[in-house]
């Protein structure tokens, strides 16, 4: 299970997903406190089901298919994260009288994809092995 490389990239996803919300703010306000993600419960949710996901993939490694599956929903979730994000960014630009300064935080979906996508691409490469094993048989 630790040895495969996918699981690597998807411990990666899980503590960008799971850990360091909690240390990056989101972007700070202008009386100089950080927003982070749970005070909006609706990024509490998408980052706990974005955790949630890395974890029953990793646990999931006996069944490849179904952990390039999950692979693939958390992608989608961290691109529904990273385009709330976004929005909010885009609506609340420079001149918001709130917030000053957007942090480091709003950039972990994207990290997160990141390493979502080379699991998926590992995965896939086993598969792949796997299948083609199957063939010599």
């Amino acid at each position: 299970m630790i040895q495969r490389i996918q699981t690597i990239y998807l411990l990666i996803a899980f503590v960008i997903t799971g850990v360091l919300p909690f240390i990056f703010p989101l972007w700070t306000l202008n009386d100089g406190k950080s927003f982070l993600f749970m005070q909006n419960q609706l990024y509490v949710i998408l980052f706990g089901l974005s955790t949630t996901l890395s974890v029953l993939s990793i646990l999931s490694y006996k069944k490849r298919q179904n952990q390039f599956v999950i692979g693939r929903l958390n992608i989608i979730l961290n691109l529904i994260l990273l385009g709330l994000f976004l929005y909010h960014s885009l609506n609340l630009s420079g001149e918001a009288p709130e917030v000053s300064e957007k942090g480091i935080g709003m950039f972990l979906p994207i990290f997160a994809i990141v390493a979502l996508v080379l699991a998926n691409k590992a995965i896939k490469k086993d598969e792949d092995l796997v299948k083609s094993v199957d063939r010599l048989r």
